[in-house]
């Protein structure tokens, strides 16, 4: 694998809580890697690492080979943080926003806008491009703020919790986008809330909980961890009266259900990625933002 980020028995202390705990991570290029845990667990650290804002105690941090202590200014170059608020001047046109950010990204005026214009027409932005950015969609600000973090073509990405506050079309267009950029080669660390998102885009998550990475695989292989699919008995009114356990195959749905009553309605459940997050963390529900 052709790393992009790694972090080697990184430690970080506040006080005296200890917030990273020997974490151990890789994310390769042009992968898209979700890292999950509840509050308080170090995800908002490690991102800030990233993007040089904390360093660590000890343990090594690096980004497209750069190390986050010795090698600020290379490794700034080399990512992009979008973060959970839009940053847009809402006064601004889009097309407006994009040159400003561009010529504050030290490109000259003529590469800030040819720069503009591509970005516009990428997110579907064209058609809005010289109205003000107060009047977009929340859908259409994100589109614009991934757009604005793209303007110097970074090979890392770190999008912290981008689809927050976005409805169902929104989230799944922007969905969309983060897939062509690491289709496109762009390394994406993603954090987010919901863990259906996570289940759809990840390549490979990561949960951590208290400093510790607890879990680390493709989704499909940390479901399989917590059990295989479960045959759900209703009742009249719909509430489950029985669950059956099976191994996933058709013979074993068959086994399963030749021990229903056949008047009985069924449903199959499958694991999913909120059922590892409560396997492997100690946090007793999902009540939570995954900050």
């Amino acid at each position: 694998m052709d790393t992009m980020i790694s972090l080697r028995d990184v430690r970080k202390t506040f006080g005296r809580q200890e917030v990273l705990r020997g974490v151990d991570l890789d994310v390769g290029r042009g992968e898209i890697f979700a890292l999950l845990g509840p509050n308080g667990a170090g995800k908002t650290t490690i991102v800030s690492m990233l993007s040089t804002l904390v360093l660590p105690d000890s343990g090594t941090v690096t980004v497209n080979g750069h190390d986050v202590v010795r090698e600020r200014d290379a490794v700034k170059a080399s990512i992009s943080l979008t973060g959970q608020s839009v940053a847009v001047d809402e006064i601004l046109s889009g097309r407006a926003n994009l040159r400003m950010m561009g010529a504050l990204c030290g490109l000259d005026t003529a590469a800030a806008s040819s720069r503009a214009e591509a970005l516009l027409e990428r997110f579907d932005l064209v058609a809005a491009a010289d109205k003000r950015a107060k009047t977009y969609s929340g859908g259409m600000r994100r589109r614009l703020d991934l757009a604005i973090s793209l303007l110097s073509t970074p090979p890392v990405v770190v999008l912290d919790e981008p689809t927050t506050g976005l409805d169902t079309r929104s989230r799944q267009d922007l969905w969309n986008d983060i897939r062509d950029l690491a289709a496109r080669g762009t390394t994406v660390l993603l954090t987010t809330q919901y863990l259906d998102e996570a289940d759809a885009l990840a390549d490979r998550v990561a949960v951590i909980d208290h400093g510790v990475i607890v879990a680390q695989g493709t989704p499909a292989e940390l479901k399989a961890r917590v059990g295989g699919e479960v045959v759900l008995v209703l009742d009249d009114d719909g509430s489950v009266v029985d669950e059956i356990p099976t191994d996933g195959t058709a013979d074993g749905l068959r086994r399963a259900l030749e021990l229903v009553d056949p008047l009985r309605s069924v449903a199959v459940r499958r694991p999913t990625l909120d059922d590892v997050f409560l396997a492997v963390t100690s946090t007793p529900t999902l009540e939570r933002t995954l900050a």
